[in-house]
């Protein structure tokens, strides 16, 4: 009997080419090692990345207890060991004075964690699958067919005399774009139907040492005045990230910004380690982009070439669900990939035909048209959870970072919604937890807080002074002189709320 010839022409020949080792490229690599395979079929996966040196990031360091499930799922939640992680069991979110504990439902936990150990164990993880190679390589471009399609990627592997080193060219049957939020082949893959990311603020990043934080192992979120929240959670033994919402740019001195309108609306212990971090090293900061899914495989996609990640959706990092929208594309994409990788025409003919059997197998990917029907069902199916992240990441950070009046009114109320306890909790953290994936869910809460923000301007009281020349206050419920302004102001309310929530739902339905 004749041999059968290999699909690989050449070593720099592969089924997968992944462009990117940061969170989802390299659980995509172990993904697509563990599907159950053949012989005639097994694949060959390149994991590429400029370094893999333990990244320096200051997002990506709080994984939701929906994100925890996904890693199980995929066999990697070993990941999250010999880290120094620490368990997340909720929330403590702080205003004007008042503390509100929202604990995560049932006992499910989250993990937080250094960014760059987390991404070091997914790499190794992704080194053990079968069939996976890492190149530790500069992707310059993609290499296209004459008639468009992608074919592989052009890139420099690192080495001492990297300046000298020609690019190699690398081929696969499909290219996975996972080079984040960054991502330079984005515009080249999605054509015509490319938006750019819309810039919602930056984060400027510290480092506290042994701080306790108002609940411990709990996320902090402080609802600050005139600014957006401030986020701190703890990623080490003694060490606690701070997160400072900044909107409209940078500030020139971002010390004396901390100073004067931060810390004083923050606990007291905490004061002494912010003040500590920024004398002791510069700020880091990054920005903040929302960017909706645009589905993939259409008319205007450039065939061969799939991203994932940041590359393809990216959400407001207020509620930290990025990590978790990752892996569980991953989780949909692998399940989806199974019947294509175990395609039985892949199989080698049977036939004693030498011609036919000297013919080299079709590799799994080979055939763009039964990936796009893929990629359909992937846009789709994620959408229970990645668009409750995605709505719910961007409409929480308008209402905790308004300035504008009516939005003023529903982040009073949401607070006042948290304070009620019981399911006015429970809903909200388990859409945020990533553990009830219904964007009808969200709406249900959502809508629940703007009537509720209502219900308080009429009924709950507010301070006003005794008299126009007093500076003493008291506590007194609006009358019924105050209701046509009330009812005006109650109006604008569900109007802002709509005009919030309604257009984040047209961005996850829309079909581009």
């Amino acid at each position: 009997m004749a041999v059968t010839k290999s699909r690989y022409a050449s070593p720099n020949h592969f089924d997968a080419i992944i462009i990117g080792a940061g969170i989802a490229g390299p659980a995509l690599a172990y993904a697509l090692s563990t599907l159950p395979q053949t012989s005639e079929n097994a694949l060959r996966i390149a994991l590429m990345d400029r370094s893999f040196a333990e990244p320096n990031r200051i997002v990506g360091e709080l994984l939701q207890p929906g994100g925890m499930k996904a890693l199980r799922e995929l066999g990697m939640d070993d990941c999250v060991n010999n880290i120094d992680a620490i368990s997340c069991h909720g929330y403590a979110v702080l205003y004007q004075g008042k503390t509100v504990h929202i604990p995560y439902p049932d006992k499910e936990e989250g993990r937080s964690f250094h960014h760059g150990r987390f991404v070091q164990n997914l790499r190794a993880k992704a080194r053990t699958g079968k069939g996976v190679e890492c190149i530790e390589a500069t992707v310059s471009d993609l290499i296209e067919s004459p008639e468009g399609r992608v074919l592989g990627v052009r890139a420099t592997r690192k080495g001492e005399k990297e300046q000298s080193q020609a690019a190699e060219d690398f081929f696969a049957d499909v290219t996975f774009v996972a080079d984040g939020w960054s991502s330079k082949f984005r515009s080249k893959v999605l054509g015509a139907s490319f938006r750019e990311p819309k810039l919602k603020s930056h984060f400027i990043g510290l480092v506290l040492k042994d701080v306790r934080l108002p609940i411990p192992k709990h996320g902090t979120v402080a609802l600050i005045p005139g600014t957006g929240p401030v986020l701190i959670y703890q990623i080490g033994e003694h060490e606690t990230r701070m997160l400072v919402d900044a909107q409209g740019g940078l500030p020139k001195d971002i010390p004396a910004y901390i100073k004067a309108r931060i810390i004083p609306h923050l606990p007291e212990n905490l004061g002494d380690a912010i003040l500590d971090s920024v004398a002791s090293e510069r700020p880091k900061s990054m920005p903040n982009s929302f960017f909706p899914a645009t589905k993939q495989g259409g008319q205007y996609h450039k065939p061969g070439a799939i991203l994932l990640g940041d590359s393809w959706n990216m959400r407001h990092p207020l509620t930290g669900g990025g990590m978790t929208v990752a892996f569980s594309d991953v989780v949909v994409l692998r399940r989806l990939l199974d019947s294509v990788v175990n395609d039985p025409t892949l199989a080698i003919p049977d036939t004693d035909d030498p011609s036919d059997l000297e013919k080299p197998p079709k590799g799994p990917f080979s055939d763009w048209s039964k990936l796009v029907p893929v990629l359909t069902d992937l846009h789709w199916e994620r959408k229970g959870l990645a668009g409750t992240v995605n709505i719910l990441s961007v409409a929480l950070y308008d209402l905790f970072g308004a300035e504008d009046e009516n939005l003023f009114v529903l982040r009073e109320g949401c607070f006042k919604y948290f304070e009620r306890g019981g399911e006015c909790i429970n809903g909200p953290v388990s859409l945020l937890a990533g553990i009830a994936p219904s964007p009808m869910y969200l709406a249900y809460h959502f809508f629940s807080v703007a009537f509720y923000a209502i219900y308080c301007l009429f009924a709950h009281p507010r301070p006003r002074k005794i008299s126009p020349d007093s500076d003493k206050v008291q506590m007194v419920v609006p009358g019924m002189d105050e209701y046509p302004l009330l009812v005006w102001r109650s109006i604008m309310a569900i109007y802002t709320a709509a005009v919030v929530f309604l257009p984040l739902v047209w961005t996850e339905i829309r079909w581009w």
